[in-house]
């Protein structure tokens, strides 16, 4: 036993064992290195290759997506400033200058405007839409005329000559052409603006009806904004209705 003990101690002390040992160790280490390699270059690398490559395709799709899409959205923001430059050009060019009315029918509604400067706004009474019929002669829709229009004729405590159409309203048998029951005053109040084919901007006994569609198809006015707009529409302005 004890002549094992000394040669395992003289052997595992011996060059030979040291050179083996080394030699052994190297080729272990060698041996996990070349597998750590082999793993990276046979299987990680490939794997990441691949997806790569499947996302590589999205990617550039996405970003070549986004790149048409912005040279799209630039384009057409191009093309729309170039459209609302030229409506504003046309809208400065129609514009008018002087003072001007403007008569919104669907909401009854008055806009006194000098050039782009809103002087005056208010409520108006415009066309009832309804329908006269008087047998089967004739028949009259009351209805507001839309378009551009110029004043043309300015009257101050105006006469209301009543048309066929006011005596067939209340019943009454239609008289001569200038019989003194077609003139009456007082009805149409203190001021009138004629339009042409007897439509007008003129003042209502029944001011509490004041932004409904109640008329015969002129634009009634209150008192005090019948004045304001009589005084800043000399012959010639234009009125827009609409």
């Amino acid at each position: 036993m004890k002549l094992l003990t000394k040669f395992s101690e003289r052997f595992h002390s011996s060059k030979k064992f040291r050179t083996w040992s080394y030699i052994l160790g190297s080729v272990s280490a060698i041996g996990l290195l070349t597998a750590f390699i082999a793993l990276i270059v046979f299987i990680v690398l490939p794997a990441a290759y691949n997806g790569g490559a499947r996302l590589m395709p999205a990617y550039i799709k996405a970003t070549s997506s986004l790149s048409i899409d912005d040279t799209i959205v630039s384009s057409s923001i191009t093309k729309q400033s170039k459209v609302v430059a030229n409506l504003e050009k046309q809208f400065n060019k129609l514009t008018p200058k002087a003072n001007y009315l403007v008569i919104n029918t669907t909401e009854n509604k008055f806009f006194l405007y000098s050039n782009k400067e809103l002087l005056r706004a208010g409520i108006c009474s415009t066309g009832s839409y309804t329908l006269l019929v008087q047998g089967d002669k004739k028949k009259w829709e009351f209805k507001t005329p839309k378009g551009i229009f110029k004043i043309r004729e300015r009257k101050t405590e105006p006469v209301w000559k009543k048309p066929d159409w006011a005596f067939v309203e209340e019943g009454l048998p239609i008289p001569s052409p200038n019989h003194p029951s077609r003139f009456e005053y007082g009805t149409l109040g203190d001021y009138a603006l004629s339009l042409g084919d007897g439509y007008m901007i003129h003042g209502t006994l029944y001011q509490r009806f004041l932004g409904m569609p109640v008329t015969h198809g002129c634009i009634r006015l209150g008192d005090d904004d019948l004045e304001a707009v009589f005084k800043a529409m000399p012959s010639g302005a234009k009125v827009y209705i609409y």
